[in-house]
């Protein structure tokens, strides 16, 4: 079986029923999917830090072991992180033998080379620098959603030790020259965190009914893992696998700036499109650009400008825009998949999810869209 594959897809996508912090008052919703997706955001920031003071990265293996953390993540449930940590440290070898034994259950043929490396990863003592930008954004991750919901729990039990101890966390990977940018005076790189952070509060399907109610940041994610999976089952070089996972992730972040406007409007609307992409652009140079270091300006551009088209640029090598597009269609087909399967639906979602398909059909052939619905639809959701 190919690694992008039905089970994992859905392995992926169930985490948006993971809600954290749901024995605190949240006063928005946080996933488990939102919380990922953020995480592999925060990554990437710290990843470049290090790549300015002169470090190499290797690129692959932070997405992967990203990706590996989230699934190991997901089959633990919803622990607390106190009982998450304590369990994995203290009965590595029980946890990883359930947790592996789980993942072959829910995605029984992962594709050539991928389980082994899982493996590899759950044994290893994850003391690599790209193992110490995942945890560092695992912690910032957190401490991003412990500051909103401080406020509406002051009054609980705990919640300053919970601070403490997540604040201590941090402090440990003060040798991360992007944590240290974070926790500066300098405002810039949270602020950029920040930015991307706020995707989790924007809804897809906007005035639809569904469930579970995904953000464009978990969406996001979902894009930018399939794109991954995908890459792998082509033989896709480094510099591609970069250039797709990161623009998958970070796609739609000129929505934090404009919001969500659905598809038919845009259709509809003779010339909306194009204005609304002229207009991204400008806030994108305006808004984002000023907020990451000069020299990965031309790089996100890239990234963000156009995502959806092949390229091969002199500096930035290839992207698969035309896969990604796919991949993105099919995220959403799930969104509208699922609920209706769930029992939550309308004649907006059906006739959404209709048309996806026959878009999926149409451009989806290169990641084999009409195999992974007809999977999809196998799965007892």
């Amino acid at each position: 079986m190919p690694c992008l594959n039905p089970n994992i897809l859905y392995l992926f996508f169930n985490s948006a029923n993971m809600h954290r912090w749901n024995d605190h008052l949240t006063p928005v919703e946080l996933t488990e999917m939102d919380k990922q997706a953020h995480k592999a955001a925060i990554a990437w920031i710290l990843a470049k830090y290090e790549e300015l003071d002169g470090n190499r990265m290797d690129w692959r293996r932070l997405i992967e072991n990203t990706m590996y953390s989230f699934i190991q993540r997901s089959v633990l449930t919803d622990l607390k992180p106190q009982v998450f940590h304590r369990i994995v440290e203290e009965r590595r070898e029980q946890v990883n033998a359930f947790v592996l034994s789980e993942f072959d259950r829910m995605v029984p043929d992962p594709g050539d080379g991928f389980r082994d490396r899982f493996v590899e990863y759950m044994r290893s003592e994850k003391d690599t620098r790209e193992d110490a930008v995942i945890r560092a954004a695992h912690y910032l991750a957190t401490r991003w959603e412990f500051n909103l919901i401080y406020e509406s729990n002051r009054s609980l039990y705990g919640i300053e030790k919970t601070r403490t101890e997540i604040d201590q966390q941090i402090f440990q990977h003060l040798d991360l020259r992007g944590v240290r940018e974070m926790l500066s005076s300098s405002r810039e790189t949270f602020d950029f965190i920040d930015l991307v952070g706020q995707l989790r509060f924007q809804k897809r399907w906007a005035r639809t009914p569904r469930v579970p109610r995904t953000a464009v940041l978990g969406h996001s994610l979902m894009v930018a893992n399939s794109m991954y999976l995908h890459d792998l089952d082509a033989g896709a070089d480094d510099r591609r696998i970069y250039n797709d996972f990161y623009t998958g992730l970070f796609h739609d972040l000129p929505e934090v700036l404009t919001k969500d406007v659905i598809t038919p409007i845009k259709v509809s609307v003779d010339g909306l499109s194009e204005i609304l992409e002229e207009y991204e652009r400008d806030l994108v140079d305006s808004d984002i650009m000023p907020l990451l270091d000069p020299s990965w300006r031309d790089e996100f551009r890239f990234m963000v400008h156009d995502p959806f088209t092949d390229a091969d640029h002199p500096v930035f090598g290839t992207r698969c825009g035309t896969d990604l597009k796919a991949c993105d269609l099919l995220a959403a087909y799930m969104e509208a998949n699922i609920s209706r399967r769930y029992g939550v639906t309308s004649d907006t979602l059906e006739s959404g999810e209709h048309d996806l398909r026959e878009k999926l059909l149409e451009k989806g052939k290169g990641i084999g869209a009409r195999g992974l619905m007809e999977g999809l639809e196998r799965i007892r959701v």
